[in-house]
């Protein structure tokens, strides 16, 4: 026996040669299996000769289909949240009829040389050869190609030739432990990055995913590693190729498609690809792993959005995808506003891909995020809460029979916890609902409905599968305004009301939000006490859920009350679903009939209010668009039994309401409070603007 080579050595001391040895055996008891089953069934020999590179190739697809859809029980219940998927097979919509990668990932070495991607290479001469002894060996199937398939006789093998250059400056097998790594040059990476462009060269690919493993795991114990590399230039240089090369690469190779209605679809499960799916997800894991470890905000935010570009090679790898979604996750949630996009377009690509699992595992993990991110409020987190809000319902959105099924059931959710607190009635239980996860619950399924059912959206040709939700919503939120009426939960009935008039705003659903709107503007007013002075700041109602202690009877606290509370009902009363409705004249008259009653009470009690001026403009308003409805009516010829005639006259008023006196004075109101939010958030920033009362 010949002297062990270095390469043999190297691959010895990685571990592999003993998996590899395990693996032959197998191999050959299923080829002998297969031929015994062959001889006993037809009797016909195999109709090509194969080498031994190729019979290896075949046995190795007959043990991975084999061993295809293995899960414990381990597996299925030890995960976190997102891991309780369900199984492999979804069926043929799910994978298209893809073969699976073996659900035990841990078999595939992080550090596997890949030499079968080299092998492509050759691959085109080895095929030339088996079709030139095809016809003498079975001329029945050689003339079947002839009449069916003439571009596989026609192949040409120089397309498979990507680089005819030998450019391995090292061997690429992983160096023995104690040996001295070769160092990695700008001038090693700029001959790859030549290959790669002008070739499209999967060898080249093969080393520069190698050197990128020796970048994600630099200067971690027990790594054996292929490359040193010792200078931050060559460190991002190394990063940054494999990051915008890898997908270029593998999209000339094996592209994929995307479908009309916006999903993804794996590319096609030729020998190629599955010669490079092992490569892929090695490079998948490292980037993952990378993205733990880079602090630099523009590297994550290259790694998040060219990996996203991977997707579609690696949705048959569930671990690859709950680990991917995990990370994005977690950066959608806590990292800085540039890199929270890109990780919200990779999750939101996920759920483009065409798979049932991946989507349920998306949509759990995108909501469940929102509400334990959303556990505390302040005036610094809210704005990212409100953007974490807004891109998780246009997830929901995609695939609205999908989202139907968890929908429901985090509003059932909503609404037991709300039935455990009506029938306990303690202090205890009331917190379950009035707290800031609850609040910003009801909030995001208002705007998954109002996005879904949007009443004005363009193409719009029919029902959304989300609409029946929108009743049992508003009854949850109504009923957790009545839960505590105190004046101590007024902010978080505000909070529910904002949720529901941005719901009725888009949906055109008539939600009779006045009634618990009016207790809250006349209960201070019709007080008997007198609110105190004081020299407490006003309160932001937006990001409180109850009134501190100390604000309680405050003139401070009533004026801003009864500012956003006035605001709150004419922003009601200007929505098409009220103010389009041919019985708007009669809808106001109990609102007009309160809010008279409750300035004859103050102007007999002793004192005023700074504020009382907008609600006495509010009713004069509240008057005018009545009486402007009514002269509209005056032209109108038929019965109130004719619902068509009905229906079209308040779609016409609907679209006429913005110029109502009401529609004018909600327009000068919202550029007024615009004007104010902006002044304040510059103030935040420390550009010392001066704010006017």
């Amino acid at each position: 026996m010949g002297k062990a080579t270095k390469s043999m050595k190297k691959f010895a001391a990685s571990g592999q040669l003993k998996k590899t040895i395990e693996a032959r055996r197998k191999h050959q008891h299923i080829k002998k299996k297969l031929q015994a089953r062959r001889r006993k069934g037809t009797g016909v020999q195999s109709s090509t000769t194969h080498d031994g590179s190729e019979e290896d190739e075949e046995l190795e697809d007959s043990a991975e289909n084999s061993n295809k859809g293995k899960m414990t029980v381990n597996d299925l219940l030890g995960g976190a949240f997102i891991d309780d998927s369900e199984d492999e097979d979804n069926g043929d919509d799910a994978s298209d009829g893809q073969d699976d990668i073996s659900e035990d990932e841990d078999d595939i070495p992080d550090d596997v040389s890949f030499g079968s991607v080299d092998d492509l290479d050759d691959e085109g001469q080895n095929h030339l050869i088996e079709l030139s002894k095809l016809a003498e060996k079975d001329p029945e199937f050689y003339k079947y190609l002839q009449e069916n398939d003439k571009e596989l006789l026609e192949f040409d093998p120089d397309g498979m030739q990507e680089d005819p250059e030998d450019m391995g400056e090292v061997d690429d097998n992983m160096e023995v432990e104690g040996e001295q790594l070769p160092v990695l040059t700008i001038d090693i990476l700029k001959k790859w990055q030549k290959a790669l462009l002008e070739q499209r060269s999967l060898r080249a690919l093969r080393k520069l995913l190698i050197a990128f493993r020796a970048a994600a795991h630099m200067n971690e114990e027990g790594q054996v590693l292929a490359w040193s590399i010792d200078s931050p230039t060559v460190y991002n240089k190394l990063v940054t190729t494999a990051l915008k090369y890898t997908p270029v690469i593998l999209e000339h190779h094996v592209p994929y498609k995307t479908q009309t209605n916006g999903k993804i679809k794996s590319p096609t499960q030729t020998q190629k690809f599955k010669t490079l799916q092992k490569l892929i997800l090695s490079y998948f894991h490292n980037v993952i792993h990378l993205l733990s470890q880079l602090t630099d905000g523009e590297m994550v935010q290259l790694a998040v959005s060219e990996s996203s570009k991977i997707i579609p090679y690696i949705i048959s790898s569930r671990k690859a995808v709950k680990l991917y979604l995990k990370k994005c996750l977690e950066l959608w949630s806590s990292a800085d506003d540039n890199t929270r996009i890109y990780s919200f377009l990779a999750i939101r690509k996920l759920a483009s891909t065409n798979d049932q699992a991946i989507l349920d595992n998306v949509l759990k993990g995108t909501y469940l995020t929102l509400v334990r991110t959303s556990k505390t409020t302040s005036i610094h987190t809210l704005p990212s809460i409100n953007f974490m809000k807004n891109s998780a319902s246009e997830v929901f959105c995609l695939d609205q029979a999908t989202a139907y099924q968890h929908a429901f059931g985090y509003i059932r959710q909503l609404a037991i916890l709300l039935r455990n607190s009506m029938k306990i009635k303690t202090k205890e239980a009331f917190k379950q609902v009035y707290n800031w996860q609850y609040v910003h619950s009801l909030d995001f399924w208002s705007l998954v409905l109002a996005r879904a059912c949007d009443a004005t959206a363009e193409g719009k040709t029919k029902e959304s599968e989300l609409e029946p939700l929108i009743y049992p919503l508003v009854q949850v939120s109504l009923g957790a305004i009545k839960l505590i009426a105190n004046s101590r939960s007024y902010p978080f009935h505000l909070h529910v009301i904002r949720s529901l008039l941005h719901l009725t705003r888009h949906t055109q659903v008539y939600i009779p939000i006045a009634p618990y709107l009016l207790p809250i503007l006349t209960g201070p007013l019709m007080s008997s006490s007198q609110p105190k002075n004081s020299t407490l700041r006003p309160l932001d109602l937006e990001v409180q859920i109850r009134t501190p202690q100390q604000y309680l009877k405050t003139r401070v606290y009533l004026e801003g009350l009864i500012d956003e509370v006035a605001y709150l009902l004419a922003e009601w009363l200007s929505t098409k679903s009220v103010h389009g409705s041919i019985a708007f004249p009669e809808i106001v008259v109990p609102i007009v009939v309160a809010l008279k009653k409750t300035l004859k009470h103050v102007k007999a009690a002793p004192g005023s209010f700074k504020e009382l001026g907008s609600i006495k403009t509010l009713l004069e308003r509240i008057e005018e668009s009545a009486k402007w409805v009514e002269q509209k009516r005056t032209t109108v010829r038929f019965a109130p039994g004719q619902i068509d005639e009905v229906s079209a006259w308040e779609q016409d008023m609907k679209s006429k309401v913005d110029g109502s006196p009401l529609g004018k004075y909600m327009n000068v109101q919202r550029r007024t409070r615009e004007k104010k939010r902006k002044m304040i958030e510059k103030a935040r920033q420390g550009e010392g603007e001066m704010l006017e009362d």
